[in-house]
Protein backbone atom coordinates (compact mmCIF):
# COMPACT_ATOMS: atom_id res chain seq x y z
CA UNK A 1 0.00 0.00 0.00
CA UNK A 2 1.24 3.49 -0.86
CA UNK A 3 0.00 6.95 0.00
CA UNK A 4 -3.20 8.20 -1.65
CA UNK A 5 -2.36 10.25 -4.74
CA UNK A 6 -3.46 13.64 -3.39
CA UNK A 7 -1.72 13.20 -0.05
CA UNK A 8 1.39 11.94 -1.75
CA UNK A 9 1.56 15.01 -4.02
CA UNK A 10 1.02 17.35 -1.07
CA UNK A 11 3.63 15.59 1.02
CA UNK A 12 6.09 15.62 -1.87
CA UNK A 13 5.79 19.40 -2.11
CA UNK A 14 6.29 19.74 1.64
CA UNK A 15 9.42 17.61 1.42
CA UNK A 16 10.81 20.10 -1.07
CA UNK A 17 11.06 22.96 1.42
CA UNK A 18 11.40 21.48 4.91
CA UNK A 19 13.77 18.96 6.51
CA UNK A 20 12.61 15.40 5.97
CA UNK A 21 12.70 14.54 9.66
CA UNK A 22 10.24 17.36 10.37
CA UNK A 23 8.07 16.67 7.31
CA UNK A 24 7.81 12.99 8.19
CA UNK A 25 6.44 13.83 11.64
CA UNK A 26 3.79 16.14 10.18
CA UNK A 27 2.20 13.28 8.27
CA UNK A 28 -1.15 12.04 9.65
CA UNK A 29 -1.06 9.32 12.32
CA UNK A 30 0.10 5.97 11.02
CA UNK A 31 1.86 7.58 8.04
CA UNK A 32 4.55 9.07 10.27
CA UNK A 33 7.96 7.48 10.21
CA UNK A 34 11.45 8.14 11.55
CA UNK A 35 13.88 8.57 8.62
CA UNK A 36 17.04 7.35 10.41
CA UNK A 37 15.16 4.34 11.81
CA UNK A 38 13.68 3.22 8.49
CA UNK A 39 15.26 -0.20 7.83
CA UNK A 40 17.30 -1.14 4.80
CA UNK A 41 17.33 -4.37 2.85
CA UNK A 42 20.92 -5.52 3.24
CA UNK A 43 22.83 -8.72 2.61
CA UNK A 44 25.45 -10.29 4.85
CA UNK A 45 28.03 -9.76 2.11
CA UNK A 46 30.33 -12.30 0.52
CA UNK A 47 31.04 -13.38 -3.03
CA UNK A 48 28.22 -15.84 -3.65
CA UNK A 49 24.66 -15.31 -4.83
CA UNK A 50 23.06 -12.46 -2.88
CA UNK A 51 19.47 -12.02 -4.05
CA UNK A 52 17.00 -9.26 -3.19
CA UNK A 53 13.29 -9.82 -3.92
CA UNK A 54 11.40 -6.52 -3.64
CA UNK A 55 9.27 -4.56 -2.98
CA UNK A 56 5.71 -6.01 -2.69
CA UNK A 57 5.71 -9.58 -1.28
CA UNK A 58 2.16 -10.20 -2.50
CA UNK A 59 0.65 -13.17 -0.60
CA UNK A 60 4.05 -13.64 1.06
CA UNK A 61 5.55 -14.86 -2.21
CA UNK A 62 8.64 -12.64 -2.20
CA UNK A 63 9.60 -14.15 1.13
CA UNK A 64 8.71 -17.68 -0.04
CA UNK A 65 10.86 -17.36 -3.17
CA UNK A 66 13.76 -16.04 -1.09
CA UNK A 67 13.59 -19.03 1.24
CA UNK A 68 13.25 -21.42 -1.72
CA UNK A 69 16.48 -20.07 -3.19
CA UNK A 70 18.34 -20.48 0.08
CA UNK A 71 17.03 -24.02 0.58
CA UNK A 72 17.80 -25.25 -2.90
CA UNK A 73 20.83 -23.31 -4.19
CA UNK A 74 23.98 -23.92 -2.16
CA UNK A 75 25.81 -20.89 -0.80
CA UNK A 76 23.04 -18.44 -1.63
CA UNK A 77 21.63 -15.61 0.45
CA UNK A 78 18.23 -14.08 -0.23
CA UNK A 79 16.35 -11.17 1.33
CA UNK A 80 12.70 -10.22 0.86
CA UNK A 81 11.60 -6.61 1.25
CA UNK A 82 8.19 -4.95 1.03
CA UNK A 83 6.52 -1.66 1.83
CA UNK A 84 3.54 -2.21 4.07
CA UNK A 85 1.57 -1.09 7.08
CA UNK A 86 2.28 -3.78 9.71
CA UNK A 87 -1.42 -4.14 10.55
CA UNK A 88 -2.37 -4.56 6.88
CA UNK A 89 0.15 -7.23 5.96
CA UNK A 90 -2.34 -10.03 6.73
CA UNK A 91 0.47 -11.75 8.63
CA UNK A 92 2.64 -12.59 5.62
CA UNK A 93 6.30 -12.91 6.65
CA UNK A 94 8.91 -10.63 5.11
CA UNK A 95 12.55 -10.04 6.00
CA UNK A 96 12.40 -6.23 5.82
CA UNK A 97 9.21 -4.17 6.09
CA UNK A 98 9.30 -0.52 5.01
CA UNK A 99 6.68 2.05 6.08
CA UNK A 100 4.76 2.94 2.90
CA UNK A 101 5.22 6.66 3.50
CA UNK A 102 8.99 6.24 3.74
CA UNK A 103 8.97 4.15 0.58
CA UNK A 104 6.96 6.82 -1.24
CA UNK A 105 8.59 9.98 0.09
CA UNK A 106 11.95 9.51 1.78
CA UNK A 107 14.90 10.89 -0.16
CA UNK A 108 17.36 9.78 2.51
CA UNK A 109 16.02 6.22 2.56
CA UNK A 110 16.08 6.06 -1.23
CA UNK A 111 19.76 7.03 -1.32
CA UNK A 112 20.73 4.65 1.47
CA UNK A 113 18.72 1.79 -0.02
CA UNK A 114 20.25 2.22 -3.47
CA UNK A 115 23.73 2.21 -1.92
CA UNK A 116 22.90 -0.90 0.12
CA UNK A 117 21.65 -2.76 -2.95
CA UNK A 118 24.66 -1.78 -5.04
CA UNK A 119 27.10 -2.80 -2.30
CA UNK A 120 25.36 -5.88 -0.93
CA UNK A 121 23.46 -7.74 -3.65
CA UNK A 122 24.49 -9.57 -6.79
CA UNK A 123 20.93 -10.00 -8.13
CA UNK A 124 17.59 -8.23 -7.76
CA UNK A 125 14.13 -9.52 -8.66
CA UNK A 126 11.96 -6.43 -9.08
CA UNK A 127 8.34 -7.29 -8.32
CA UNK A 128 5.24 -6.01 -10.09
CA UNK A 129 6.78 -2.97 -11.74
CA UNK A 130 7.52 -1.27 -8.41
CA UNK A 131 10.89 0.40 -7.90
CA UNK A 132 13.06 -1.49 -5.39
CA UNK A 133 14.39 1.62 -3.66
CA UNK A 134 11.35 3.86 -3.44
CA UNK A 135 8.45 5.23 -5.41
CA UNK A 136 9.18 6.18 -9.02
CA UNK A 137 8.69 9.91 -8.50
CA UNK A 138 12.15 9.94 -6.86
CA UNK A 139 13.78 7.96 -9.65
CA UNK A 140 11.90 6.02 -12.29
CA UNK A 141 11.83 2.24 -12.23
CA UNK A 142 13.85 2.20 -15.44
CA UNK A 143 16.28 4.67 -13.89
CA UNK A 144 16.82 2.55 -10.80
CA UNK A 145 17.28 -0.60 -12.86
CA UNK A 146 19.79 1.15 -15.13
CA UNK A 147 21.73 2.48 -12.15
CA UNK A 148 21.88 -0.97 -10.55
CA UNK A 149 22.96 -2.64 -13.77
CA UNK A 150 25.72 -0.07 -14.25
CA UNK A 151 26.88 -0.93 -10.72
CA UNK A 152 27.15 -4.59 -11.71
CA UNK A 153 23.92 -5.82 -10.09
CA UNK A 154 22.01 -8.28 -12.27
CA UNK A 155 18.32 -7.40 -12.45
CA UNK A 156 15.20 -9.22 -13.59
CA UNK A 157 11.52 -8.33 -13.72
CA UNK A 158 9.01 -10.47 -11.79
CA UNK A 159 5.42 -10.04 -12.97
CA UNK A 160 2.57 -10.77 -10.56
CA UNK A 161 -0.51 -10.05 -12.70
CA UNK A 162 -2.12 -6.70 -13.38
CA UNK A 163 1.30 -5.10 -13.75
CA UNK A 164 1.66 -6.78 -17.19
CA UNK A 165 -1.82 -8.12 -17.96
CA UNK A 166 -2.99 -5.83 -20.78
CA UNK A 167 -6.76 -5.37 -20.31
CA UNK A 168 -7.59 -4.77 -23.97
CA UNK A 169 -5.79 -7.96 -25.03
CA UNK A 170 -7.20 -10.06 -22.20
CA UNK A 171 -10.73 -8.94 -23.05
CA UNK A 172 -10.31 -10.24 -26.60
CA UNK A 173 -8.98 -13.68 -25.69
CA UNK A 174 -11.03 -14.47 -22.56
CA UNK A 175 -14.86 -14.51 -22.81
CA UNK A 176 -15.30 -13.94 -19.06
CA UNK A 177 -12.54 -11.36 -18.76
CA UNK A 178 -13.14 -8.75 -16.04
CA UNK A 179 -11.93 -6.14 -18.54
CA UNK A 180 -14.85 -6.45 -20.96
CA UNK A 181 -16.67 -3.58 -19.30
CA UNK A 182 -15.65 -0.48 -17.41
CA UNK A 183 -12.70 1.87 -17.74
CA UNK A 184 -9.36 0.09 -17.40
CA UNK A 185 -7.21 2.75 -19.03
CA UNK A 186 -4.96 3.15 -15.98
CA UNK A 187 -4.23 -0.58 -15.88
CA UNK A 188 -3.70 -0.55 -19.66
CA UNK A 189 -1.09 2.21 -19.40
CA UNK A 190 0.61 0.52 -16.46
CA UNK A 191 0.88 -2.87 -18.14
CA UNK A 192 2.09 -1.49 -21.46
CA UNK A 193 4.63 0.73 -19.70
CA UNK A 194 6.06 -2.17 -17.70
CA UNK A 195 6.28 -4.40 -20.78
CA UNK A 196 8.05 -1.58 -22.62
CA UNK A 197 10.61 -1.26 -19.79
CA UNK A 198 11.35 -4.98 -19.95
CA UNK A 199 11.80 -4.83 -23.71
CA UNK A 200 13.82 -1.61 -23.76
CA UNK A 201 16.24 -2.79 -21.08
CA UNK A 202 16.42 -6.29 -22.51
CA UNK A 203 16.11 -7.73 -19.03
CA UNK A 204 15.08 -11.27 -18.06
CA UNK A 205 11.45 -11.60 -17.04
CA UNK A 206 9.69 -14.05 -14.74
CA UNK A 207 5.97 -14.60 -14.25
CA UNK A 208 4.29 -15.90 -11.10
CA UNK A 209 1.42 -17.58 -12.97
CA UNK A 210 1.62 -19.18 -16.43
CA UNK A 211 -1.37 -17.31 -17.85
CA UNK A 212 0.91 -14.23 -18.03
CA UNK A 213 2.85 -15.84 -20.90
CA UNK A 214 0.12 -14.34 -23.06
CA UNK A 215 1.68 -10.93 -22.41
CA UNK A 216 5.32 -11.89 -21.83
CA UNK A 217 5.86 -14.86 -24.15
CA UNK A 218 9.62 -14.99 -23.51
CA UNK A 219 9.28 -14.98 -19.71
CA UNK A 220 10.17 -17.88 -17.41
CA UNK A 221 7.46 -19.26 -15.16
CA UNK A 222 8.43 -18.90 -11.48
CA UNK A 223 5.89 -21.09 -9.68
CA UNK A 224 4.33 -19.71 -6.52
CA UNK A 225 5.44 -21.44 -3.32
CA UNK A 226 3.45 -22.90 -0.45
CA UNK A 227 4.59 -25.08 2.44
CA UNK A 228 2.75 -28.39 1.97
CA UNK A 229 3.16 -29.34 5.62
CA UNK A 230 1.45 -26.15 6.81
CA UNK A 231 -1.75 -27.07 4.95
CA UNK A 232 -1.75 -30.83 5.37
CA UNK A 233 -4.72 -32.41 7.14
CA UNK A 234 -6.31 -35.79 7.58
CA UNK A 235 -9.82 -34.35 7.72
CA UNK A 236 -12.10 -36.09 5.21
CA UNK A 237 -13.48 -34.24 2.24
CA UNK A 238 -17.11 -34.35 1.02
CA UNK A 239 -18.16 -36.44 4.03
CA UNK A 240 -20.81 -33.98 5.27
CA UNK A 241 -24.40 -34.09 4.08
CA UNK A 242 -24.04 -30.41 3.13
CA UNK A 243 -20.48 -29.81 1.90
CA UNK A 244 -18.90 -26.54 3.03
CA UNK A 245 -17.96 -24.33 0.09
CA UNK A 246 -15.45 -21.53 0.74
CA UNK A 247 -14.58 -18.53 -1.44
CA UNK A 248 -11.93 -16.15 -0.09
CA UNK A 249 -10.86 -13.96 -3.03
CA UNK A 250 -7.97 -11.53 -2.83
CA UNK A 251 -9.82 -9.40 -5.38
CA UNK A 252 -13.52 -10.03 -5.94
CA UNK A 253 -13.76 -8.33 -9.37
CA UNK A 254 -10.71 -10.18 -10.72
CA UNK A 255 -11.86 -13.54 -9.34
CA UNK A 256 -15.44 -13.25 -10.58
CA UNK A 257 -17.04 -13.17 -7.14
CA UNK A 258 -19.92 -11.03 -8.37
CA UNK A 259 -20.94 -13.76 -10.81
CA UNK A 260 -20.61 -16.76 -8.49
CA UNK A 261 -21.91 -15.38 -5.18
CA UNK A 262 -25.60 -15.42 -6.22
CA UNK A 263 -25.28 -18.99 -7.50
CA UNK A 264 -23.70 -20.23 -4.28
CA UNK A 265 -26.16 -18.36 -2.08
CA UNK A 266 -29.04 -20.00 -3.97
CA UNK A 267 -27.52 -23.46 -3.52
CA UNK A 268 -27.04 -22.72 0.16
CA UNK A 269 -30.68 -21.73 0.56
CA UNK A 270 -31.69 -24.89 -1.27
CA UNK A 271 -29.79 -26.89 1.35
CA UNK A 272 -27.37 -28.51 -1.08
CA UNK A 273 -24.25 -26.83 0.35
CA UNK A 274 -23.16 -24.44 3.08
CA UNK A 275 -21.58 -21.38 1.47
CA UNK A 276 -18.97 -19.29 3.26
CA UNK A 277 -17.87 -16.07 1.57
CA UNK A 278 -14.76 -14.95 3.45
CA UNK A 279 -13.10 -11.54 3.66
CA UNK A 280 -10.08 -10.17 5.52
CA UNK A 281 -8.78 -13.47 6.90
CA UNK A 282 -5.18 -13.34 8.12
CA UNK A 283 -2.53 -15.67 6.77
CA UNK A 284 -2.38 -17.46 10.13
CA UNK A 285 -6.10 -18.34 9.95
CA UNK A 286 -6.19 -19.56 6.35
CA UNK A 287 -5.01 -23.16 6.99
CA UNK A 288 -7.88 -23.84 9.41
CA UNK A 289 -10.31 -22.19 6.99
CA UNK A 290 -9.33 -24.49 4.14
CA UNK A 291 -8.97 -27.60 6.30
CA UNK A 292 -12.54 -27.04 7.43
CA UNK A 293 -13.86 -26.78 3.87
CA UNK A 294 -14.86 -29.41 1.37
CA UNK A 295 -14.81 -27.25 -1.76
CA UNK A 296 -12.75 -24.12 -2.42
CA UNK A 297 -13.73 -21.78 -5.24
CA UNK A 298 -10.73 -20.04 -6.80
CA UNK A 299 -11.11 -17.68 -9.80
CA UNK A 300 -13.42 -17.66 -12.81
CA UNK A 301 -12.26 -14.75 -14.98
CA UNK A 302 -8.49 -14.70 -15.47
CA UNK A 303 -7.68 -18.20 -16.71
CA UNK A 304 -4.85 -19.15 -14.34
CA UNK A 305 -4.43 -20.35 -10.80
CA UNK A 306 -2.51 -18.84 -7.92
CA UNK A 307 -1.52 -19.11 -4.29
CA UNK A 308 -5.03 -19.71 -2.93
CA UNK A 309 -5.59 -22.66 -5.24
CA UNK A 310 -2.24 -24.17 -4.27
CA UNK A 311 -3.03 -23.81 -0.57
CA UNK A 312 -6.40 -25.49 -1.02
CA UNK A 313 -4.86 -28.29 -3.09
CA UNK A 314 -2.19 -28.80 -0.41
CA UNK A 315 -5.03 -29.24 2.09
CA UNK A 316 -6.58 -31.90 -0.13
CA UNK A 317 -9.74 -29.93 -0.84
CA UNK A 318 -11.81 -29.98 -4.02
CA UNK A 319 -10.73 -26.85 -5.90
CA UNK A 320 -12.98 -25.41 -8.60
CA UNK A 321 -11.98 -22.63 -10.99
CA UNK A 322 -11.35 -21.63 -14.58
CA UNK A 323 -7.94 -22.71 -15.85
CA UNK A 324 -7.29 -21.98 -19.51
CA UNK A 325 -6.34 -25.06 -21.57
CA UNK A 326 -2.81 -23.82 -22.31
CA UNK A 327 -2.20 -23.11 -18.62
CA UNK A 328 -3.50 -26.53 -17.61
CA UNK A 329 -1.32 -28.21 -20.23
CA UNK A 330 1.84 -26.35 -19.18
CA UNK A 331 1.33 -27.00 -15.46
CA UNK A 332 0.44 -30.66 -16.02
CA UNK A 333 3.58 -31.17 -18.07
CA UNK A 334 5.76 -29.45 -15.46
CA UNK A 335 4.27 -31.46 -12.57
CA UNK A 336 4.02 -34.69 -14.59
CA UNK A 337 0.48 -35.12 -13.40
CA UNK A 338 -2.90 -33.56 -14.09
CA UNK A 339 -3.77 -30.28 -12.42
CA UNK A 340 -6.37 -31.27 -9.79
CA UNK A 341 -8.56 -28.20 -10.30
CA UNK A 342 -12.11 -28.93 -11.43
CA UNK A 343 -12.79 -26.82 -14.50
CA UNK A 344 -15.71 -24.39 -14.37
CA UNK A 345 -16.75 -21.01 -15.63
CA UNK A 346 -19.10 -18.80 -13.67
CA UNK A 347 -21.91 -19.84 -16.01
CA UNK A 348 -21.33 -23.57 -15.47
CA UNK A 349 -20.60 -23.40 -11.73
CA UNK A 350 -24.03 -24.50 -10.52
CA UNK A 351 -23.93 -27.59 -12.72
CA UNK A 352 -20.36 -28.39 -11.65
CA UNK A 353 -21.07 -28.05 -7.93
CA UNK A 354 -24.16 -30.24 -8.23
CA UNK A 355 -22.05 -32.88 -9.96
CA UNK A 356 -19.34 -32.72 -7.27
CA UNK A 357 -21.95 -33.21 -4.55
CA UNK A 358 -23.57 -36.04 -6.49
CA UNK A 359 -20.35 -37.86 -7.45
CA UNK A 360 -18.48 -37.45 -4.18
CA UNK A 361 -16.15 -40.43 -4.39
CA UNK A 362 -14.78 -39.39 -7.77
CA UNK A 363 -14.04 -35.83 -6.71
CA UNK A 364 -12.69 -36.81 -3.29
CA UNK A 365 -10.19 -39.01 -5.12
CA UNK A 366 -9.21 -36.07 -7.33
CA UNK A 367 -8.79 -33.81 -4.29
CA UNK A 368 -6.51 -36.41 -2.71
CA UNK A 369 -3.98 -35.80 -5.50
CA UNK A 370 -3.72 -32.13 -4.59
CA UNK A 371 -0.91 -32.46 -2.02
CA UNK A 372 1.19 -34.47 -4.49
CA UNK A 373 0.69 -31.85 -7.19
CA UNK A 374 1.78 -29.07 -4.82
CA UNK A 375 4.86 -31.01 -3.72
CA UNK A 376 5.78 -31.64 -7.35
CA UNK A 377 5.54 -28.03 -8.49
CA UNK A 378 4.93 -25.56 -5.68
CA UNK A 379 7.08 -26.50 -2.67
CA UNK A 380 9.93 -24.20 -3.79
CA UNK A 381 12.26 -26.64 -5.53
CA UNK A 382 10.82 -25.94 -9.01
CA UNK A 383 10.89 -22.22 -8.26
CA UNK A 384 14.59 -22.32 -7.37
CA UNK A 385 15.23 -24.27 -10.58
CA UNK A 386 13.42 -21.57 -12.56
CA UNK A 387 15.76 -18.93 -11.10
CA UNK A 388 18.93 -20.98 -11.36
CA UNK A 389 20.06 -19.78 -14.80
CA UNK A 390 19.48 -16.12 -13.93
CA UNK A 391 21.33 -16.45 -10.64
CA UNK A 392 24.23 -18.18 -12.37
CA UNK A 393 24.97 -15.10 -14.51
Amino acid sequence: MTLPGGLRALAARAYGWMPERLASQLLPGRLRYDPPATPLAQSAGGNGIRLLVAPVNFAGQGHAWARAVERNIAGSQAVSMAYRFPDLGFGFPVDVGIPPSAYALSKSWHRRQMAAIEAGFSHVLVEAGRAPAGAPYRQSLAGQLTTLREAGVRTAYLAHGTDVRVPSLHAVTHPDSPFRSGDHSALERQARSNIAIIQELGMPAFISTPDLLEFLPDAVWLPVVVDPNRWATDRPVLARRRPIVVHAPSSGPMKGSDAIDPVMVALDREGLIEYRRVRGVTSADMPDLYRGADIVLEQFRIGGYGVAACEAMAAGRVVIGHVAPEVRELASEAARMAVPIVESTAASLERVVRRVVRERDQFAALAATGPSFVRALHDGAASADALRAFLAT
